[in-house]
């Protein structure tokens, strides 16, 4: 393959700017180049990959040696809409989608391909948001629609059991049985008003927020809270974020959900770590309003992980793994992200802790967007 000219910088910035793995391969099936999004994406540096054979950088990796073969043979471009793993020596496999073009010497000459990898990470995760969301939408209609028909009885079952309560003499032991009538059709009544906050539109109250005070006043109270089992929470806040756009009183909410779960999740003396920082490989973009970066909130314990079939259910409504619990915490957190433009992402392994991550659009108050 012919060397790259010296006044080509511009062209090796924007390779080394690509989001997409870029590989080229010239006619003898040498690897000559290897831009950082291939080595994020494969796993391997560029001193290890350069020079060597295509044939042992994807080692078993038959489909994506077929389409590399066919492009050497052929001379023409090649595009597999179908997902494939892509394995990497460290770390899972990668979901990825490869597409290959020809390449071209000064003369005109075929000189090798080009190889070019898609990160599908970023995709799935939509995915899975997205139907989350289609979920949600539909229990909060169904919630919505029995409501009604279900809180009127409850009312009356309740009265009953009060003026039976009432009526009964103080020392009768049937009174114990009314409070226990009364007492749950109030847990009843908080699981349905839990139900109608998923079909509940998105609060538009939204004024500016300060994430690193709000995180920090949220971790003080719980840090008081699980003193007794010597929990250590960490903060590790990005001064430098601005106060955003949201629902501060839902962002609470939100957050104190996952901070008080990864507390309850961890051995007496864990850790939760909770960090903030701007993200930079994505940008949210909203119609009528400029692209803005992502805000990510991390809370991380040290707790005993999540298996492969909880990890399956857990947005699940009333899927729970606490004895006392709805189950609709994290499905109602899930909500709240999403209300507010952002995602929520959970990654664990069993025995390595787990790691909630909420993104959200870093969209300035009214008043600062013209700063």
């Amino acid at each position: 393959m012919a060397p790259i000219p010296k006044d080509a910088t511009l062209y090796l910035r924007v390779l080394e700017n690509m989001e997409e793995a870029v590989i080229a391969i010239d006619r003898h099936g040498t690897v000559v180049l290897h831009n950082p999004a291939a080595q994020s994406c494969t796993g391997l540096s560029e001193k290890q990959v350069l020079g060597s054979n295509y044939l042992n950088l994807f080692q078993k990796q038959e489909k994506l040696l077929g389409l590399i073969d066919t492009a050497l043979e052929k001379n023409r471009s090649l595009f597999n809409h179908e997902e494939m793993l892509l394995a990497r020596p460290n770390g899972d496999p990668l979901p990825v989608r490869a597409s290959l073009s020809p390449n071209f010497d000064q003369q005109g000459q075929p000189d090798g391909v080009i190889l070019m990898l898609r990160d599908l990470t970023q995709v799935r995760e939509l995915q899975e948001a997205i139907h989350r969301a289609e979920t949600l939408s539909m229990l909060g209609t169904l919630a919505a629609g029995l409501a009604h028909e279900i809180k009127n009885p409850l009312g009356g079952i309740r009265g009953a059991a009060q003026l039976l309560g009432m009526e009964l003499p103080a020392e009768s032991p049937l009174k114990e049985y009314t409070s226990v009538m009364t007492r749950e059709v109030d847990r009843v009544n908080d699981l349905i008003e839990e139900l109608l906050d998923l079909a509940r539109p998105p609060s538009p109250r939204q004024g500016e927020v300060n994430i690193s005070r709000m995180l920090s006043d949220i971790v003080l109270l719980q840090r008081e809270s699980h003193r007794p089992r010597q929990v250590d929470f960490q903060l590790q806040l990005d001064p430098s974020i601005p106060a955003i756009r949201a629902d501060e009183k839902l962002l609470v909410r939100l957050f104190l959900n996952l901070i008080k779960n990864a507390a309850e999740a961890v051995e007496s003396g864990g850790q939760v770590l909770i960090r903030s920082r701007i993200g930079s490989r994505f940008l949210y973009n909203r119609p009528g309003e400029k692209p803005v970066p992502l805000v990510l909130i991390e809370v991380k314990d040290n707790g005993p992980g999540i298996s492969r079939d909880q990890m399956e259910n857990l947005f699940t409504p009333f899927y729970t793994t606490k004895d006392r619990g709805t189950g609709l915490g994290l499905t109602i957190c899930q909500k709240i992200v999403s209300d507010h433009g952002g995602f929520l992402k959970v990654e664990s392994e069993p025995g390595q802790g787990t790691v909630f991550t909420v993104s959200l659009p870093m969209r300035l108050p009214i008043k600062n967007q013209d700063h």
